[in-house]
């Protein structure tokens, strides 16, 4: 780090009465200056300081638009999924009749099992896409399918070739691997909260892309995502 040092003019000199029209027009200076304090520590910020504050590198900020412009016409779909459906559906009931004191009565013809039912541990379930997930990834695979069916040999360098020319940047491509004749990726395509991947298979004619669904957070991996 280069030391910081005082101006001359400031401080190198011995220390004396200064004439009133000296000590004015140090005033006047003071008062105009740029706030560096005279040797620029407090200015405008360097050149790290400007690069820090930049959000993206421009293939994020391409990539992002990217996303957004391939999800627009789910928009409509999000909002309607999100709008009030008034009183809930009727239909079959998962609970058993009760009798007056409220204790559970068997249906005709049911026998009364021998001994008490214990109920079984709570299942969680398992983590499904959003409607604007589910929406925005008909529109991916679309675009890739139709992309990679175009590619002979598809070699992962083919791929990572094609799919970099749609707007998939190489930090969201994942698990490109050579299979046979063929190639296996991943797409790591979250945003806004969302949790949306693809897995795919390039193989010429018979290309297939499907959704899956990422973690809500954390790094991807390919062996994470599960099955949408």
């Amino acid at each position: 780090m280069t030391p910081i040092t005082a101006p001359t003019g400031a401080f190198a000199r011995p220390r004396r009465a200064l004439p009133a029209f000296a000590l004015a027009a140090l005033a006047l200076t003071g008062c105009g200056g740029d706030g560096s304090g005279g040797d620029g520590s407090q200015g405008k910020p360097g050149r790290s300081a400007e690069a820090s504050a930049t959000a993206s590198s421009p293939e994020q900020a391409a990539f992002e638009a990217m996303l957004a412009k391939v999800a627009q016409p789910c928009s409509t779909t999000a909002e309607a999924s999100s709008a009030p459906t008034g009183e809930a559906p009727s239909g079959p009931s998962d609970q058993r009749p009760t009798g007056p004191a409220g204790e559970e009565s068997l249906a005709p013809g049911e026998t009364p099992p021998d001994e008490p039912i214990e109920p079984g541990a709570p299942s969680e379930p398992a983590p499904q896409l959003s409607d604007r997930d589910q929406c925005a990834s008909v529109q991916h695979e679309q675009r890739i399918i139709e992309a990679l069916q175009a590619v002979p040999d598809p070699t992962p360098a083919k791929v990572r070739k094609s799919l970099n020319g749609l707007g998939y940047i190489d930090e969201r491509i994942h698990g490109l691997k050579q299979d046979g004749r063929t190639t296996r990726f991943h797409l790591d395509l979250r945003e806004q909260g969302g949790r949306l991947c693809e897995a795919g298979v390039a193989a010429g004619e018979q290309t297939d892309v499907t959704p899956c669904v990422a973690p809500a957070a954390g790094e991807f991996t390919v062996n994470e995502p599960e099955g949408a």
